[in-house]
């Protein structure tokens, strides 16, 4: 037994001899990022982002419950124009927050386009196939600096008293010919501003022409009945009340627009464009009778009244002018 009691004494004693020389060394420490720490964002990229973000007129930002059809409508523009200028594979094809072109790109002539005086600008231009002799003819006729001269030839005589007289006398010919050069740039001159200020109103026949378009539209009522709303009374146009299946006629010629039920709030819908400016539409009705694209003449019947997305049977009737509604009472003759 104390045997026994020494053996276990003896492995206390190497078992704390043995801790007591163990080097103690400090634990490492590692510094670990976490996942979800995002990178600081790049201020340049953020400016170079905004920048190509084309904004301003011509352009709409998509909002939450858009559709491309009500786009359309509010810009006074045909979907399909707006799809194949923004190069959309359909008209579900828009996204929120995203910049659409809703007006026509540069170089695309929607409307009526004036063309330039001749001569306006003050230069011929000629086809580089022009024949060398017709290109000739100003220079065999003008005077101007850019012409080549021909003569006068120099020539040898012997030296004489009266060949130096002969010389030596003023040459009133070419006095009066190198006095063209000279008057013609400052003729030239007080013609420009006059040339450039016939350019800068441009603007205005292309205004004043689709204006003309609007003013030649003959409007007429698109339906019998009461009217019911108007747009005095914070209506878009006017409500006239009717009886399921009424004819509804084309309030002017033009072309359709739009013939659906895309645009919520217009049940089935009919858009009729008559000039770059003014377009009708007509809402709620109960069968479509036109085609988009088919061209209609005033009084065509397009549709029958009905009350599709409406709690009653009436015809909602608009016109809009860039895409802007516009009291229809206006433009409607007298009832």
């Amino acid at each position: 037994m104390k045997n026994n009691r020494l053996v276990w004494l003896g492995i206390v004693v190497s078992l704390l001899a043995g801790c007591s020389t163990t080097p103690r060394t400090a634990a490492p420490v590692v510094e670990r990022t976490t996942s979800s720490a995002k990178p600081a964002a790049d201020p340049a990229k953020n400016v170079a982002t905004a920048a190509a973000r084309p904004e301003g007129k011509g352009y709409y930002t998509v909002k939450k419950g858009d559709t491309l059809y009500r786009i359309a409508l509010e810009s006074g523009q045909s979907y399909r124009d707006i799809v194949a200028w923004n190069n959309l594979t359909n008209a579900n094809d828009i996204k929120v927050d995203q910049v659409l072109r809703v007006s026509p790109p540069d170089g695309v002539q929607t409307g009526a386009v004036v063309a330039p005086a001749a001569g306006a600008s003050g230069i011929e231009v000629r086809p580089l196939g022009a024949s060398s002799s017709a290109g000739a003819a100003p220079a065999a006729t003008g005077t101007g600096a850019g012409a080549n001269k021909t003569g006068p030839r120099g020539d040898k005589r012997a030296y004489s008293d009266s060949t130096l007289a002969e010389l030596e006398k003023p040459d009133a010919a070419p006095s009066s010919v190198s006095t063209a050069p000279a008057a013609a740039p400052a003729a030239s001159a007080a013609q420009t501003p006059t040339k450039a200020e016939a350019a800068h109103p441009a603007e205005k026949p292309a205004a004043a022409a689709a204006a003309g378009d609007d003013d030649a539209v003959s409007w007429m009522w698109p339906a019998e009945g009461k009217v019911v709303g108007t747009f005095d009374g914070g209506k878009k146009g006017v409500d006239i009340a009717g009886k399921s299946g009424q004819p509804v006629m084309a309030a002017g010629a033009g072309k359709v627009m739009y013939a659906g039920a895309g645009i919520r709030g217009y049940g089935n819908l009919v858009i009729v464009k008559h000039s770059n400016n003014l377009l009708s539409a007509y809402a709620h009705n109960k069968t479509i009778l036109v085609k988009e694209g088919q061209a209609v003449t005033k009084g065509q019947k397009i549709a029958e009244m009905g009350n599709s997305d409406s709690d009653s049977v009436k015809l909602h009737f608009e016109i809009r002018q860039q895409g802007k509604p516009v009291d229809p009472s206006k433009y409607l003759p007298p009832r």
